[in-house]
């Protein structure tokens, strides 16, 4: 059975890797953990934890007030790793500007050093979320709820076509004139939740599931 590492367990392999990079190493300076000095250069803070948690962040927070350069320092993973908790330790940490040392075996390894964190901004999707914030009738969900489907924009134009269908059989380029929805005979085609089927060269009809989706979403239609 593994032994849990204490916190002070991490001092002297941190202290070690400090001085081997010319650092002079003293711990418990004030509310700091470690301090290591090198030469003219600016100190360099450690903060300790026996894990990734709130309570180390918070304080990495803090001794940045004081000293820009901080690093959080845990135990290394075992051998599952942080597959499930690695990137989000390594984006939150960025994000702050904090550092992130992973104390093991066979010594320390630097997985983050401290920097300013400039975001790469991803237009692509922000530009997509916008768009669907745009198309959106109103504001059909409620914030917070799980395990329940989404109404999107997308979602809302095939309404809009079940509804149209519901009148009887019809082309795409009259859809598009009906309903407004320019993208009609490229939903119809794709036909994502099966209400659709093609009954003549041009012409679209709804199909059972169709039929009973008229009444299952009667309320969402008299919002449109």
């Amino acid at each position: 059975m593994a032994v849990k590492r204490r916190e002070a367990d991490l001092y002297p392999p941190l202290k070690a890797y400090l001085e081997g990079q010319g650092f002079e190493v003293k711990a418990e300076i004030g509310a700091c953990d470690l301090m290591a000095v090198r030469g003219d250069e600016a100190p360099i803070i450690v903060e300790m934890k026996t894990g990734f948690t709130l309570a180390l962040v918070m304080q990495g927070v803090q001794r940045q007030t004081l000293f820009d350069a901080v690093y959080l320092a845990v135990p290394a993973p075992g051998k599952k790793g942080w597959a499930h908790r690695y990137r989000d330790m390594i984006a939150l940490c960025r994000r702050l500007g904090l550092g992130l040392l992973a104390v093991g075996e066979e010594g320390v390894e630097a997985h983050l050093d401290p920097g300013p964190y400039l975001p790469r901004r991803q237009t692509a999707r922000a530009g997509r979320l916008l768009r669907e914030f745009q198309r959106r009738v109103g504001d059909p969900n409620t914030g917070g709820t799980t395990g329940i489907a989404r109404m999107t924009a997308y979602r809302q134009d095939a309404l809009r076509l079940l509804r149209a269908l519901g009148d009887g059989p019809a082309a795409p380029r009259v859809l598009v004139t009906a309903t407004g929805v320019a993208r009609a005979g490229v939903m119809l085609r794709a036909d994502h939740y099966g209400w659709f089927e093609r009954a003549a060269k041009g012409v679209y009809v709804l199909t059972p599931k169709g039929q009973a989706a008229l009444l299952d979403h009667a309320e969402a239609l008299a919002a449109l």
